[in-house]
């Protein structure tokens, strides 16, 4: 009688002990979060690149092509950079790179949620509404001109960035390496650059509109949301780059503009002439 009123106790303990926390901080996996779309910045930190990968894909692919049908993927250059990671094994989780990531991601994720009409929570990242917002526009025909649609789209991701560096920084104290920030730099450059497109470039450039839009110039292609091929090889130049900055003057972002015309004019050319 005594064994069993020991077993007794004991069954009760293991029911109301917690689980671990490794056990607790499981995240789902990528195709769920981007069935349910309410993964918040702390889950998609535990995921790995090809995770993310995955998760952006996914996303992509399916609520976000429901919601702009006919257009190509409007994450493609993210996609790159996260492939980028992926290679040079950078972003592990609870990294400065990981949270910044993620926080990107949470934008994507909770702008395509509340532009679908499924809640209007951001999670508190700014990025949401504007992705959101961008989203609906798109889907509008609003942001035909490829000045407004570069300039919306910067200004989304620039939001969902700086809550990412926010949350690495002021809430887990942690920096960037020298690496990282050149890394950064270059995708603020990246950033500066869409947002500061001139209007008149709209008269020769393809808007966004459905469908795969050929690129004229190497400033479309360098700077097509759709294609992961520029990011991804910016993103290698962008190790052997001094930090710049482009707000700074016209003159430093030309010079890194033309590093970056020199470096990629292979995949550009091989590109115009598929």
């Amino acid at each position: 009688m005594r064994a069993v009123a020991v077993g007794i106790v004991a069954l009760f303990l293991l029911s109301v002990v917690p689980a671990p926390a490794s056990a607790a901080r499981q995240p789902r996996d990528p195709l769920t979060c981007a069935a349910t779309l309410d993964c918040p910045l702390a889950e998609i930190d535990l995921m790995t690149m090809p995770e993310r990968l995955e998760f952006l894909t996914a996303m992509s692919e399916g609520p976000a092509a429901e919601l702009a049908p006919g257009y190509a993927p409007r994450w493609g250059n993210i996609a790159g950079i996260i492939t980028f990671f992926a290679a040079h094994d950078m972003g592990e989780p609870g990294t400065w790179v990981s949270y910044v990531d993620a926080g990107i991601l949470e934008g994507i994720e909770r702008g395509i949620a509340i532009a679908a009409g499924r809640g209007t929570d951001t999670f508190g990242n700014p990025g949401s509404a504007l992705w959101a917002s961008y989203l609906m526009r798109l889907r509008d025909g609003e942001l035909t001109g490829r000045a407004a649609h570069d300039r919306a789209w910067s200004e989304a991701e620039q939001a969902a960035t700086d809550h990412g560096v926010t949350v690495a920084e002021r809430v887990h104290g942690l920096a960037p390496s020298g690496m990282e920030q050149r890394f950064f730099a270059y995708s603020e450059f990246y950033r500066w650059v869409l947002r500061n497109r001139p209007t008149l470039l709209d008269v020769v450039s393809p808007g966004a509109r459905p469908g795969e839009r050929f690129q004229l110039t190497f400033v479309d292609w360098f700077t097509d949301v759709t294609n992961p091929v520029p990011a991804r090889r910016g993103a290698e130049l962008a190790l052997d780059l001094a930090e710049f900055d482009a707000a700074g003057g016209l003159g430093s972002g030309l010079v890194v503009l033309h590093a970056y015309a020199v470096y990629l004019a292979p995949d550009y050319l091989a590109a115009v002439r598929a």
